[in-house]
């Protein structure tokens, strides 16, 4: 018997509210923005075409990973860098990537 002396009370779920438990937030998304961003820098600076492709992987990820309800500004300018890290890499330099072997 529960202590509200129902026999039968259904049980409800109340999920744990994310400001008071900061573990249940996942850190993957802004990870792989950040990862994203130093990558598609690199791929700029130093005109490596792997390191701005693998900018647009982290940038898939980060979008995937994210929630609807963050702010979507700053995920977007980490792609849109990317983007532009491959295409800038390609027009200095339209060969095929070559492989490190």
């Amino acid at each position: 018997v529960p202590p509200d002396g129902a026999p039968f009370s259904p049980a409800r779920y109340k999920p744990p509210a994310t400001e008071t438990n900061p573990a249940l937030e996942d850190p993957t998304p802004d990870y792989m923005n950040l990862l994203g961003m130093v990558f598609s820098m690199c791929g700029l600076m130093l005109k490596l075409k792997w390191c701005a492709w693998i900018a647009v992987y982290c940038s898939f990820i980060s979008f995937a990973n994210s929630r609807s309800s963050e702010d979507t500004k700053q995920m977007m300018s980490s792609f849109m860098l990317s983007i532009s890290a491959v295409v800038m890499s390609y027009l200095q330099n339209p060969q095929p990537m070559s492989p490190p072997w």
